[in-house]
């Protein structure tokens, strides 16, 4: 069932049980005014006839000439006189009023609806004065009349019902189309994002939640888009750098193997066959663990870690290289923290920033400890201004790089571990690495 239906059919059902319920409500409401109003006004009826029974007669027997006067009135009366417990007159059948005198109604001050011969009255009582001639006017309107007026109120309530719930089922569709809309766009937009059509997304416009649910897909459809160039532009960076090698090597083969390459030309080939194949095997192994580490494949052994003894640890693997190349090795343990962290892989995350900073340096590159943050810097070229927002990209490299991929595993293991890295221009002249720990769970 779509949602337009649903919403509709939900507000339906419950605008009729409200309907339903205040009609029966007010029903019984109406009947229990009606009685009220109407026994005010017997009561109001019964003072006026009375104050002309005490004025105009003054004994039993002058009341009993009142009867052509009360017979000319509206409604049933009756004159009861509660000293002699008799009727005195009455405008209703002798059954009727038996009946009253027999379920002792006329002795019974508590009762204000009487039930006679198949239908109840409301009644008022109005004590002639003075108190001690015992006449009292009972003035009876039938319930069947009020029946009358109460069905005729209600049958008017009930076409007002009946036109304000048309009116409020179509605002109810007005509203619900007005809020189902934008989910209908929504639909199609996300129609869109599967079939890959990324440039014909058109913006929705909403509020609410809806609005948020409308920036979520705009926003996961910029997520997936960059995801599907990243995937693209890493399948071509892939192929290149595959391809390279293995072209030389098939160069190579097929000059040796129709004996075009001989002598030193065939043994500088063979050594060249075995360092492309070195590359390659380098390449593809790095791809690997890249690949394991961004699908979490490869488990993290997290334990206490000492920055500064990590420092250490990367110092002494990198003295061999930087004595090569006659570069200044800088360390400044400012401030240690400790990180609960794997000690391998962020060993070999840092290891790869720090190779890279001392392959593009002049003569000095620098380690600095301090404030949850370590920063490896160089005095070399830098990086481009047009390379920085992709410099940790897949086959991404500068001038000098080897495979693309070391950057790129060390972002991935740095924020895996809870850290950050980001790259600026350094003090020295070159670039300058900056890995920042937010949150350090324990510090010297």
């Amino acid at each position: 069932m779509r949602l337009r239906t649903q919403l509709n059919l939900a507000f339906s059902t419950l605008l009729m049980v409200i309907l339903t319920i205040t009609g029966f409500l007010t029903y019984s409401l109406i009947m229990d005014m009606l009685i009220d109003k109407e026994e005010a006004q017997l009561k109001q009826k019964g003072e006026i006839l009375i104050d002309i029974l005490n004025r105009e007669y003054d004994s039993i027997r002058s009341a009993n000439e009142f009867q052509e006067f009360l017979h000319s009135q509206d409604g049933e009366l009756i004159l009861f006189n509660t000293n002699e417990n008799a009727v005195l007159f009455s405008t209703m059948s002798i059954d009727h009023t038996r009946k009253f005198y027999n379920e002792g109604y006329f002795n019974n001050y508590s009762e204000e609806i009487w039930n006679g011969m198949n239908q109840k009255y409301v009644t008022a009582r109005i004590v002639r004065q003075p108190n001690s001639s015992g006449v009292e006017l009972i003035l009876l309107t039938p319930i069947k009349d009020l029946q009358e007026v109460q069905s005729s109120f209600f049958n008017r309530l009930l076409m007002v019902f009946l036109i304000g719930g048309v009116l409020a089922v179509l605002l109810s569709y007005f509203l619900t189309n007005r809020l189902v809309k934008p989910l209908t766009l929504l639909k199609h937009e996300l129609k869109k994002v599967e079939k890959r059509r990324f440039d014909d997304l058109n913006r929705v416009e909403a509020t609410g939640e809806i609005k948020e649910v409308e920036q979520s897909l705009f926003d996961m459809a910029n997520e997936l888009e960059g995801y599907m160039k990243s995937q693209q532009a890493f399948f071509q960076n892939a192929s290149h750098e595959l391809k390279t090698p293995l072209m030389t090597i098939q160069g190579y083969a097929e000059g040796i193997k129709e004996g075009v390459f001989q002598g030193e030309e065939r043994d500088k080939g063979l050594e060249t066959m075995v360092e492309e194949i070195s590359r390659l095997k380098k390449i593809i192994n790095e791809m690997i663990w890249l690949a394991k580490l961004e699908s979490e494949e490869l488990p993290y052994n997290r334990e206490w870690v000492e920055v500064n003894q990590l420092i250490e640890d990367i110092y002494h693997r990198m003295i061999p290289l930087a004595e090569k190349k006659n570069i200044k090795l800088d360390i400044e343990k400012r401030e240690s923290f400790q990180l609960y962290t794997d000690h391998e892989k962020m060993l070999q995350a840092i290891l790869n920033i720090s190779v890279n900073a001392i392959r593009h340096a002049e003569s000095n590159v620098r380690i600095t400890v301090e404030n949850q943050t370590i920063r490896i810097e160089d005095d070399g070229n830098g990086v481009p201004e047009d390379l920085i927002p992709y410099i940790f990209n897949r086959f991404v490299k500068g001038k000098g790089g080897e495979t693309g991929l070391g950057l790129a595993i060390a972002r991935t293991i740095i924020e895996q571990l809870n850290g950050q890295i980001a790259v600026e221009k350094s003090d020295l002249g070159g670039a300058q690495f900056i890995i920042t720990y937010k949150k350090v769970l324990k510090k010297d």
